[in-house]
């Protein structure tokens, strides 16, 4: 699929409580990555952990369109799992949705 001007890219931080970081690495990549991956819309969807900060994991995702993000975020699989990664953060995730400029 071409990205285009309706590609939504998100980034989707969430910062580890100390010495939690694999383990929230271990439940989103459980948890998330392969239905989310298989569904309609999902262009990208991969789990980064920044080099300098090992706390910070984030998501960088591209949906082909708002209606394919708004219908990830309402999953199963999503639903699932918010009730439970908070016991991995210091804080709720930090989500933000990004459209192309140029």
């Amino acid at each position: 699929m071409s990205i285009n001007a309706s590609t939504i890219r998100v980034l989707a931080f969430f910062r580890s409580k100390p010495g939690k970081s694999e383990a929230l690495k271990n439940f989103l990549s459980s948890k998330l990555i392969e239905p989310t991956r298989r569904e309609a819309g999902c262009l990208r969807y991969e789990l980064h952990q920044n080099l300098s900060d090992p706390d910070e994991i984030t998501f960088i995702e591209e949906w082909s369109d708002a209606a394919a993000l708004d219908a990830h975020l309402k999953s199963a699989h999503v639903q699932a799992a918010l009730p439970l990664v908070g016991e991995y953060l210091t804080a709720s995730p930090d989500i933000r949705r990004y459209g192309l400029v140029a």
